[in-house]
């Protein structure tokens, strides 16, 4: 039987996930990484830790059921985006540790952008903002901070790349330096509209061309993974951020279709067709995915943290010792207590893109528990998805009742999804399979190796689990939700 090999590269850990003839699950092997926070706002992780970990997760991901590599027809590769890493091309071993998406240190260079009056050029070009989150302004960081590193990047010593790149460069041996037009179009340096990266942009942020990888389709020929690491050559034939590889495994396929995805942070995905739509509520236009040369765009918005608020209840206040206390926690939690909890961690996403925000708890009384933390802390997510449907559904036009598509860790939670359905007062629906974005990398790899079937076929194998409708009376949600609007005008202003 052959099986598709989906590689999902993500902030806290990396995944190997086996996918039979019929995209079910054969089997999954996962290794977490150590995360590094050098100060205050600063996100890293070792390049080494990200390959390596990648690489032991497929041979466990085989080991499991004795397959090898002559049982497997492609690879497909989704990852976290935005993280940056740059290496030397010759010894192939990175100048500094990769810096993460969450990572705020370049904010004073986005501030000095923005003075001189560059968002407008960046929007248009680039269909983001100029915010910390995005490559661009890391590649330049790195450059002006590691010794000789701009110079040897002038003289084409260097590469740069998203974290897919830095797979694909080791998985074939450092022939093929490519990305995808996903990942190309979270840089910062990348034009959406002509489909190249762009020179005004990597002059802006002073990045030399000489850098960047040859961008293709999300279903494409990226090289074969060399025979030494998993037993025989294998293609490398889909790749895509993780985002959009869970908007194509919610075959959010149809202009108006919306997906929202809960791992360390939560993004919202609007497909938009073949138009892209300018946002006026501070969202991101970007490319939700590109097969056969033609770009489908999409609204984005982007929440910073969200599984990660968990991760904090259980590694920050100690509160919880694993992530599965939260809900029976929180059912827990006094009623009659209203905390909010603005987690600002490290600012503040779409539609606010404050930078320096940090987090916040309003509504503290003596009674506050761990109970009222974790429900806190739940409900922080359900406010924040609605911060960004509504800047969605301002921008598109799209009516109240627009079911919204749910994946990720997060979404197994009942408790979480029927308040997310009760403060949105919309329809949430979760598929039976969770694993969306490991199962939209495999499919984009597995049809291009002809195992699988095409764009319309494959949507109809989506399967709805549950469905999640409000519940919450009007006037508490409209109450609820104008408590934390005032939190997080509050924390701003901090």
């Amino acid at each position: 039987m052959p099986f598709i090999l989906a590689i999902d590269q993500g902030t806290t850990s990396s995944r190997a996930i086996l996918f039979d003839q019929d995209l079910k699950i054969a089997t999954l092997a996962q290794e977490e990484f150590t995360q590094h926070f050098p100060a205050s706002g600063w996100v890293e992780h070792d390049c080494n830790d990200l390959w390596s970990t990648t690489l032991s997760t497929c041979r466990a991901a085989m080991a499991q059921i004795g397959a090898t590599a002559s049982d497997i027809a492609a690879i497909g590769i989704t990852n976290q985006r935005e993280t940056t890493v740059v290496w030397d091309r010759a010894t192939g071993k990175a100048i500094h540790n990769a810096i993460v998406w969450q990572d705020r240190r370049t904010s004073d260079i986005c501030q000095h952008l923005r003075a001189e009056g560059h968002e407008a050029t960046a929007t248009e070009r680039t269909g983001l903002l100029l915010d910390p989150y995005f490559s661009g302004t890391k590649v330049a960081w790195i450059l002006d901070h590691v010794d000789g590193a701009r110079q040897r990047a002038e003289s084409g010593e260097l590469a740069f790349g998203t974290v897919d790149s830095w797979l694909i460069w080791n998985l074939t041996g450092g022939k093929v330096h490519a990305t995808d037009a996903t990942n190309a179009a979270r840089t910062l340096l990348y034009d959406i509209r002509k489909g190249r990266w762009s020179q005004t942009m990597c002059d802006m942020l002073r990045v030399p061309m000489s850098m960047l990888p040859e961008v293709r389709d999300c279903a494409a020929d990226f090289g074969q993974a060399e025979a030494d690491l998993l037993g025989a050559p294998i293609p490398i034939l889909g790749v895509a951020g993780d985002q959009q590889a869970a908007t194509i495994g919610q075959a959010c396929f149809q202009p108006g279709m919306m997906k929202s995805t809960y791992g360390t942070g939560c993004f919202a995905l609007l497909n938009t067709g073949e138009t892209p739509v300018v946002s006026q509520n501070r969202l991101l236009t970007t490319i939700a995915y590109q097969l056969d040369g033609k770009p489908t765009y999409a609204l984005e918005g982007s929440i910073f943290v969200a599984g990660a608020v968990v991760q904090w209840l259980r590694d920050g206040l100690k509160i919880i010792a694993a992530a599965n206390e939260t809900q029976p926690l929180a059912e827990q939690a006094d009623a009659a207590q209203n905390l909010v909890l603005v987690p600002a961690f490290t600012g503040l996403g779409a539609p606010y893109w404050n930078a320096e925000c940090r987090g916040a708890v309003f509504g503290l009384s003596r009674n506050s528990g761990p109970a009222e933390f974790a429900r806190a802390a739940l409900e922080s997510v359900g406010y924040q998805t609605r911060d960004l449907l509504e800047a969605m559904q301002a921008d598109w036009g799209t009516s109240g009742d627009t079911a919204l598509r749910v994946d990720g860790g997060m979404s197994a939670s009942d408790w979480s999804m029927q308040f997310l359905a009760d403060i949105l007062g919309a329809q949430v629906d979760r598929p039976e399979i969770l694993e969306t974005t490991a199962m939209g990398a495999a499919w984009l790899a597995g049809q291009r190796a002809g195992l699988y079937p095409d764009m319309d076929g494959f949507a109809r194998t989506w399967a709805l689990e549950r469905s999640f409708a409000p519940a919450m009376n009007p006037d508490t949600r409209a109450e609820k939700y104008a408590a934390w609007q005032r939190a997080v005008t509050a924390a701003q202003g901090f």
